[in-house]
């Protein structure tokens, strides 16, 4: 075993400094539901698959400030429901030396695109482990998701 430290943890921040650093990771909630099983895996697969994605944040102790990314995928074989997988990935993040709207904007794009590939591989896993086809989420541009929720209405300035 060794006494050594990451960078992060060896020095102090200085005050007014920027700082961005992740300092855990962890599965918050997860739920997979097959419903049809059996059933389902007779017959041809060709699913209609419906993805929502979210994210939230609040605030922790000091510059500490916890997001979660929630995923919902559900899979419809025929107008009925064949799986539902509900996850949120959550982290602790470091952000410190940022304005209130910078802040904001990394809470809202870059702490989900760390925590969006633990997401999609236990997606993945969870409908393999399902007997169903891995289910690979496609890269998201969370920082289009972020411009597109903070315009002003039409006609609205």
């Amino acid at each position: 075993m060794t006494d050594e430290k990451r960078d992060d943890e060896r020095k102090p921040a200085q005050p007014g400094a920027r700082n961005f650093g992740l300092q855990r990771i962890y599965l918050k909630d997860v739920s997979f539901e097959s419903p049809q099983a059996p059933a389902v895996f007779q017959g041809e697969w060709k699913p209609t698959l419906n993805v929502n994605i979210g994210t939230r944040a609040r605030a922790l102790q000091g510059d500490l400030h916890e997001v979660v990314l929630s995923v919902t995928v559900e899979a419809k074989q025929d107008d009925k429901v064949a799986f539902l997988v509900e996850l949120q990935q959550a982290g602790v993040f470091l952000i410190s030396g940022f304005s209130a709207e910078e802040k904001q904007q990394i809470a809202a794009i870059l702490c989900p695109q760390n925590l969006f590939p633990f997401a999609r591989e236990e997606i993945s896993n969870l409908t393999a482990k399902g007997g169903f086809p891995q289910i690979l989420l496609q890269p998201i541009n969370f920082e289009r998701i972020f411009q597109q929720g903070n315009q002003p209405p039409a006609g609205k300035a």
